[in-house]
């Protein structure tokens, strides 16, 4: 008899089956006598190899991250690993982080679902249709997805994200106020969630001003700092260039604001920039730049963290559930719209 035929019978993950009977502490004791009477009454017998390769799945989060050379300067993604981990650590467990082309992160996830290292998985920079949700939710395996997705249904799993729509229209609505009309959107490509969250609220702070977006100002290719800067080229070098441009994340806002200050033109005055998250705190940028802050990267790991704990013990899916609201934190990069304009 398997730990499978437990966990199928009792609705459990094979993590919470393992640890139930080896005694993990974090595991309730209604949980535990469950699945001890289903082993007794299966007439279950440990394997040796068995367990070690279960507990070994129970030792481990893991991470599938297609990193690129500019993920490795994010400098917020090494913050967020590095404040999970540290909680992880505490809780006798290790977080691994797996690279993997970004055109085979399924592949990837099939090797550590089949080679068993894996007890549960942070699922990040979710997309629109995410098939690694799909995949982990097929295979009964715990994950915890950073950001929601509209396929898988998000009530359906654990999620951590931010209000990603407020945020835009935060921004948007304060570049209105200040007078601009011929406002830029620049972002990540639209299958990321939160790309496509924030151009929404974009969009519906234009429409409830009644200023039209036109097609050319908008460039959702970038993700990091070298497309931010040539995305921005672009926007400049239209024939009637923008007053003000959104940055959808701060890889490649930090592209993105480098063109600017190489163009000549000065932060605030010539131009206003906001950029999502900000440029960070190693940035050699002078002028502060407005941005739409959400909680710090170490606060951002913790609560990832908590909530992966929480689900290897099978706390109830809608209590694992979490939203963040982003705050505008003002900077000198934006202003009224040049006279000239």
């Amino acid at each position: 008899m398997s730990l499978k035929r437990i966990a199928e019978e009792l609705g459990l993950s094979l993590t919470t089956v393992s640890r139930a009977l080896n005694g993990y502490p974090e595991v309730a004791a209604a949980t535990r006598r469950d699945v001890m009477a289903a082993a007794l009454r299966l007439n279950y017998k440990p394997d040796a190899r068995a367990r070690g390769l279960a507990l070994g799945r129970a030792d481990a989060v893991g991470i599938v991250f297609p990193i690129t050379t500019g993920d490795l300067g994010d400098q917020q993604f090494l913050q967020v690993a590095s404040s999970m981990s540290e909680r992880f650590a505490q809780a006798g467990l290790d977080l691994l982080i797996m690279s993997a082309p970004a055109q085979d992160e399924l592949a990837a996830y099939e090797r550590a679902i089949t080679g068993r290292h894996i007890g549960v998985f942070v699922v990040p920079r979710t997309r629109l249709h995410d098939r690694r949700l799909e995949l982990l939710q097929s295979r009964n395996v715990p994950f915890v997805a950073y950001g929601r997705s509209s396929l898988p249904a998000q009530s359906s799993y654990p999620w951590f994200d931010f209000d990603n729509l407020a945020g835009a229209r935060m921004a948007t609505d304060r570049l209105l106020r200040l007078g601009h009309r011929r406002i830029a959107y620049l972002g990540a490509p639209p299958e990321y969630n939160f790309a496509d969250q924030r151009y929404a609220g974009f969009c519906a702070s234009l429409k409830a001003a009644g200023v039209a977006l036109k097609p050319t100002s908008v460039q959702r290719n970038a993700l990091e700092r070298r497309s931010g800067y040539a995305a921005m080229q672009k926007l400049l070098a239209l024939p009637q260039r923008p007053t003000a441009v959104l940055v959808d994340n701060n890889l490649a806002g930090i592209g993105a604001v480098h063109a600017v200050l190489h163009s000549g033109l000065v932060l605030g005055r010539d131009l206003s920039v906001i950029v999502y998250d900000g440029l960070g705190s190693d940035s050699v940028v002078r002028t502060s730049v407005t941005a739409v802050m959400q909680p710090t990267p170490a606060a951002t790991g913790l609560a990832l963290a908590e909530l992966t704990l929480a689900r290897m013990r099978d706390e109830p899916v809608e209590s694992l559930q979490k939203l963040c609201m982003p705050e505008l934190e003002i900077g000198d990069s934006d202003g009224p719209p040049p006279a000239t304009s």
